[in-house]
């Protein structure tokens, strides 16, 4: 069963509320917009920084490079921590994490220093969001309302909000305190998810297990970080990254099938098609809109010639399009509908990106954007929706972390497409070549999710 909430030690049990506690809500959003805010307002800042420290692009790059190693890998190890040993103790660890990460990167000497700082910030931030959807669990278990859609609807809507704000925060904190300010913020934010945290999270008894499975997370880390450094950079010369990967999964499949207490259980998970189903929508998905935010704004610079600060106007309506698809139909679950609707609009932009060339009129470059921005805004919520129906209650958070390293695999496969059709600058050939393959990657979408029948009133499982 999943734990029931019970009374902190010390402290006097608060009356228990009838339906999902709103007090739990302001946390658990604060806490899961940590990693979007610091993954949009370093790009701002990566300028600036190279300047400070006398480094190229190629080396300033990894500041990107190492929150997304180190979030693809924590949050689904940090999800299975939460399953543990519960939620609040994680939640308040991770936030504790991005303020000692903050002051680090205010501090830092070099940038090495800063790369640990924000490999520090992906593992502080990644403990809310699972923390989050255990909490939506055990909230749904309690009062036996199980209609998560309004809450679950408020985190994704958050993220979306301040991954679009993010570039323009970053922008007025670099121009009033210089860019160590972008790690400066994260000390209020820490300190605001700590009181929050400890104020308002409800203590909880994890499902505790024989013990931590540190053996098979080691090889699950060195599986998914062998295979992201290799799609971040492909080539014949890195053949050993995938061999690496490889045979860290096999003798990670072994582990895992063999100990009792297994950090991912593979019999389980193999065992659950729509939850494989869903994972594998959350990377075509996304490898689509990672490619065409990666793909299309270098285009607008280098095809089209516009500057920077207009490139970023120009996908204004992606991102108004997203939250706005999200906020209207967050109340209604509709998995299968939002997918289909999300796969065929990403079809549809997909092709006429096609048409889209250097002399193309402005509407339709804003076009554009708007159909690649509906299907982010109703993909995000049906694959959110349709784990927390399909998860195995007992590992919701753990399931949850690797639905956001299915999100990061995503991005990294469309950075190496965008590489691949740009070998030289960002022509109107290479974003042609880019839309074929979202083309392709969207179709893929669009067929896994036509014929699953179980996606129209998805059923919850029991713990």
């Amino acid at each position: 069963m999943i734990p029931r909430l019970t009374p902190r030690t010390g402290r006097t049990a608060r009356p228990s509320p009838t339906g999902f506690d709103r007090r739990l809500i302001a946390p658990m959003v604060l806490g899961s917009v940590l990693n979007p805010v610091n993954s949009s307002m370093i790009a701002v800042a990566l300028v600036p920084i190279g300047v400070a420290f006398g480094a190229p692009p190629a080396e300033t790059v990894w500041l990107v490079s190492a929150l997304y190693l180190a979030t693809a890998v924590g949050q689904p190890v940090i999800g299975r921590l939460v399953d543990m040993y519960g939620p609040r103790r994680l939640y308040l660890t991770g936030a504790a994490l991005v303020g000692v990460a903050g002051l680090l990167g205010a501090c830092a000497p070099s940038l090495g220093w800063l790369i640990a700082a924000r490999v520090l910030l992906g593992f502080g931030t990644s403990a809310a969001y699972p923390a989050a959807m255990r909490l939506t669990r055990t909230e749904a278990e309690r009062t036996g309302q199980d209609s998560p859609a309004g809450v679950l609807t408020a985190l994704a809507v958050a993220s979306q909000t301040v991954a679009v704000v993010g570039p323009a925060l970053g922008g007025l904190l670099i121009g009033f305190g210089g860019w160590r300010a972008v790690f400066c913020v994260n000390v209020p934010l820490s300190a605001a998810c700590l009181i929050l945290g400890t104020l308002r999270l409800p203590g909880t008894e994890g499902q505790r297990g024989r013990g931590v499975d540190l053996p098979g997370m080691a090889l699950f880390a060195v599986l998914l970080v062998a295979l992201m450094l290799f799609l971040m950079d492909p080539g014949a010369g890195r053949w050993y990254l995938p061999v690496l990967s490889a045979a860290a999964a096999a003798a990670f499949a072994v582990r895992e099938l063999r100990v009792p207490d297994p950090f991912i259980d593979l019999r389980v998970l193999g065992g659950n098609g729509p939850l494989l189903a869903t994972y594998l929508r959350q990377f075509l998905a996304y490898t689509t809109a990672y490619a065409f935010m990666y793909g299309y704004t270098q285009w607008l610079q280098q095809g089209r010639g516009l500057g920077a600060a207009t490139a970023g106007l120009a996908l204004l309506p992606l991102s108004v399009a997203a939250l706005t698809a999200a906020t209207l139909t967050g109340r209604r679950e509709a998995v299968r509908a939002k997918l289909l609707v999300g796969s065929v609009l990403q079809i549809a932009g997909s092709a006429v990106l096609l048409l889209v060339r250097a002399d193309s009129p402005l509407w339709l470059l804003l076009a554009v954007g708007v159909l690649l921005g509906v299907p982010q805004g109703l993909v995000g919520l049906a694959t959110q929706n349709a784990l927390y129906r399909q998860a195995d209650p007992e590992r919701i958070a753990s399931a949850a972390g690797l639905l956001r390293t299915f999100m990061y695999l995503g991005a990294l496969g469309a950075s190496a497409a965008t590489a691949v059709f740009y070998p030289h600058r960002a022509d109107t050939a290479g974003l042609h070549g880019l839309a074929l393959f979202m083309l392709a990657g969207s179709a893929l979408l669009l067929a896994t999710t036509l014929p699953d029948r179980s996606l129209g009133r998805p059923t919850p499982r029991k713990a």
